[in-house]
């Protein structure tokens, strides 16, 4: 690895912010848990750019055990996106992507970043850059269980319709992608993360979403890579129906709270939606809602 394990635009955001981490967790392998970890999941968040090298964010499912780790710098993923998802048919070799392993029963989670090596019609293999787990922040408790999927076609806009816009008023989670200028270099590439909050935190006003950005990590690997590309891909899930909206624009960061913010927030991040693709009960998996983690329950609601 580099000495920092961060890109200038993470840099730039954790000075902007006051400060950052030394970011002594970030690898480049996996430790052996968290190989382990991403075989018992029985969904994976990813991320990876259009043919405009836009991210998209998405979500894959199967049976645990879907995801294995052959060595310590190997994922291998038996499953692809599937016709409708906006990821469909862009995973192949060289393509640059982020994942992101989430145990809604525990809170725990763990990243990786890197670049899929091979892909056929079964699924893909990822050549692992980046790796480091994450705290249990703001993640609210779910007890997954296999759903039903619909045959509905996925809706297009290029705004939020109003079936979106009520989904994404009623989350309390959704995950962001998003890439630094340059993917191909050791501390750069694709990420996706997540981000809860209480119900409606994602904020709909005249089309743009208002994001209050809660105390994380310090790594600012998402607000990094926004600095240095401001596309950025979005997605949020109905946990009871199965439902996914794909959102995808063009983020602003204002660095200085705002008066009306929710509680907690230390910044505001806005998304200029460009296109958002709704898939009605696309998911395979629902989620019963358990409870708020306790820092979710320390932030506000919007004034």
């Amino acid at each position: 690895m580099n000495a920092s394990p961060f890109h200038p635009g993470e840099l730039m955001a954790q000075a902007l912010a006051g400060g950052g981490s030394g970011g002594a967790a970030i690898r480049d392998f996996m430790p052996d848990q968290h190989r382990q970890f991403f075989a018992l999941l029985p969904a994976l968040f990813a991320c990876l750019p259009d043919t405009d090298g836009h991210p998209i964010a998405t979500v894959l499912t199967g049976a645990p055990g879907f995801v294995t780790s052959p060595d310590e710098r190997t994922l291998r993923v038996a499953a692809m996106p599937s016709p409708g998802d906006p990821a469909h048919g862009l995973l192949r070799p060289g393509t640059p992507v982020g994942l992101l392993g989430l145990e809604f029963e525990t809170r725990r989670r763990n990243r990786a970043n890197g670049t899929v090596t091979d892909a056929d019609g079964d699924g893909f293999t990822v050549a692992v850059r980046q790796s480091f787990g994450n705290c249990a922040k703001y993640i609210q408790t779910r007890r997954l269980s296999p759903g039903p999927t619909a045959t509905a076609d996925a809706v297009s806009t290029t705004g939020l319709d109003p079936a979106a816009a009520a989904l994404i008023g009623e989350a309390d989670t959704f995950f962001v992608a998003s890439r630094s200028a340059l993917p191909d270099r050791d501390a750069g590439g694709l990420d996706i993360s997540h981000r809860g909050g209480r119900p409606g935190f994602a904020r709909i006003t005249d089309g743009r979403l208002e994001i209050p950005d809660f105390r994380g990590n310090r790594y600012f690997d998402t607000l990094g890579n926004l600095l240095e590309d401001p596309r950025a891909g979005l997605l949020f899930l109905d946990f009871e129906n199965g439902d996914l909206v794909h959102v995808q624009g063009l983020v602003q960061i204002s660095w200085e709270r705002t008066s009306d913010a929710p509680e907690g927030a230390e910044r505001i991040w806005t998304v200029d939606v460009k296109r958002t693709i709704r898939r009605p009960a696309a998911m395979p998996l629902r989620g019963a809602f358990d409870a708020f983690a306790p820092t979710t329950l320390q932030t506000g609601d919007w004034s």
